[in-house]
């Protein structure tokens, strides 16, 4: 880094520490308390989550996707802020379109003439890291170009250096952060932005999509313009309707508005419970909307991936909360992957009993998803339970896609539409070919394992010639265990000197005639045998102590 880079980044952190101080949270660099903003007046109650989406708005498109990621994380972040992060939205001035033209004539190595027959210069849509423009190819398809602003990658991996500075300084000066690895969710964050630089991975993502839907006549999936897509431009189908977000919902019937909530829950499961491959921001920008039964499905940069197994799991789950079994889901969720220490399991059932018992009495079509699904996580952030990346990414899916749901028809239930999909996937389970599959992928890993067992011992007997095995121990309270062991050994010590003197005093006191008599025993031998009964006396006394007998 250059001493200019340096200066600049310097810049930057004291930009951002003064933001963060405007909004109430300077105690993170130092500048003021806990709660109090630049003038030391203590902010009003409940204002969290509106301060930290107004600081991330303020700091830029990195830090604005950076609370969309967070948004995702209900088992890290407090439930007020999780709130407001979920309404941030990643919105930027549009680039020039000059720059925009000489990325695609960069990518594709021909002028934008050439390529399009018709190319609008007015973007529809503008994003931190690219914009949207419509077009129209050679034949007459018309499609949507989306484009990489040509400074994204070099100010999304400056700002990430950035982010990584302000995790440690608040790491190291929120105790409230103790719990969680700050720096790794950064590293996360980075990740997941770094493939959204690669539009070749947002295509594949759509052309999975097509396939999984491929059947349905009421959901469509743009078609993917391969010989025009690179890591910076992506060229796809134009899907007509109208944009979710821009629909005039006053002007449908109440049938009608029921029937789209319903095509599009049914579109979600259908990715959930069939697929296991879901879109993981079910945003009404995101949908388009064709009919009261016919969607579209647009920006396929977030996905996430359950197996068959994570399905499985997922509905037993389900199964236990509509049946109130809160001993149940603290196992349920270890099938899942999440992990805790064993001590908290009665603790996390404890909670949850409480959480279940609110909703207690109703039915599946009762139960209000979002309230429900909002406590099960608050309760996992109060016991500061981590959770795994695609279980935070469904929450937030299903989340968000109740939410939209209730927008466009008010008394709509998202479990109800699960209901049946859940029941088929219990159902499916025993099938014969599933029966049989399980049953041959079981003997298939029965298999191998006792083909590899020979090859493991000898390679553990191979690694215990030559020194290379190491063993790791974890004993509980281990530092006690190893007090109490040195003073039992301090004892035993004691007491065999304590024998010996006793011993050698009476072999003493009887084998020496000469001298001094007591009582019929020798003088000489009475220092030792005092010395004796008192160590004796010493270890007797201790061990009463102890309570340890």
């Amino acid at each position: 880094m250059t001493p200019a880079d340096r200066r600049q980044n310097l810049a930057r952190i004291g930009e951002i520490a003064h933001v963060a101080a405007r909004h109430g949270f300077g105690y993170v660099f130092g500048r003021t308390p806990p709660g109090h903003g630049p003038s030391g007046a203590t902010d009003p109650p409940g204002t969290r989550g509106p301060r930290v989406r107004a600081m991330l708005d303020e700091l830029g498109p990195t830090f604005v996707k950076f609370g969309q990621l967070l948004s995702t994380r209900p088992d890290v972040v407090p439930p007020d802020i999780l709130v407001e992060l979920r309404g941030l939205q990643d919105d930027a001035r549009p680039e020039p379109v000059a720059r925009i033209r000489a990325v695609i004539e960069s990518e594709l190595g021909r002028p934008v003439e050439e390529v399009f027959a018709e190319f609008d210069d007015t973007p529809i849509a503008a994003a931190s890291i690219g914009q949207v423009h419509r077009a129209v190819l050679e034949d007459g398809t018309e499609v949507v170009v989306k484009v990489q602003r040509p400074d994204a990658e070099r100010r999304i991996t400056a700002d990430l250096g950035l982010l990584e500075q302000v995790a440690k300084i608040a790491k190291d000066r929120v105790r409230r952060l103790a719990f969680i690895d700050v720096v790794a969710l950064v590293e996360e964050f980075g990740r997941s932005i770094r493939r959204e630089l690669d539009y070749r991975v947002e295509a594949r993502n759509a052309e999975a999509f097509a396939r999984n839907f491929a059947g349905e006549d009421g959901v469509d999936v743009p078609h993917i313009h391969w010989p025009l897509t690179t890591p910076r431009v992506l060229v796809m189908e134009h899907l007509g309707g109208t944009s979710l977000a821009h629909l005039d919902l006053e002007s449908w019937t109440p049938d009608d508005r029921r029937r789209l909530a319903d095509r599009i829950s049914r579109a979600w499961m259908a990715m959930v419970f069939d697929h296991g491959v879901f879109h993981a921001d079910p945003h009404p920008a995101n949908i388009l909307v064709r009919g009261p039964e016919h969607i579209g499905l647009i920006d396929f940069g977030m996905v996430g991936h359950l197996s068959a197994r994570d399905r499985e799991a997922a509905v037993r789950l389900l199964a236990d909360v509509v049946d109130l079994d809160a001993e149940a889901i603290p196992r349920r969720l270890r099938a899942l992957g999440v992990r805790y220490p064993k001590q908290r399991e009665q603790d996390l059932a404890d909670e949850l009993q409480v959480v279940l018992q609110r909703h207690a009495g109703r039915s599946m079509g009762e139960l209000d998803a979002r309230a429900l699904l909002g406590e099960v996580f608050e309760t996992v952030y109060r016991l500061q339970i981590v959770l795994p990346a695609r279980w935070v990414m469904l929450d937030k899916a299903l989340a968000t896609l109740a939410g939209v749901a209730l927008q466009v028809s008010p008394d709509f239930n998202v479990f109800e539409t699960a209901r049946p999909y859940a029941y088929r996937l219990i159902a499916d389970r025993f099938r014969p070919d599933r029966i049989a599959g399980r049953l041959r992928a079981d003997a298939e890993g029965y298999l191998h394992a006792f083909r590899d067992y020979p090859f493991q011992i000898a390679e553990l007997l191979e690694q215990l010639k030559d020194g290379e095995v190491e063993l790791t121990i974890h004993q509980h309270d281990l530092p006690r265990a190893i007090e109490r062991a040195e003073s039992g050994a301090n004892r035993l010590m004691l007491t065999m000197l304590s024998l010996a003197l006793l011993v050698s005093s009476a072999l003493v006191g009887t084998l020496i005639d000469t001298g001094p008599q007591l009582i019929g025993f020798a003088a000489a031998a009475l220092p030792a045998a005092v010395a004796g009964f008192a160590l004796a006396a010493w270890v007797v006394v201790g061990i009463a102590r102890s309570g340890r007998w």
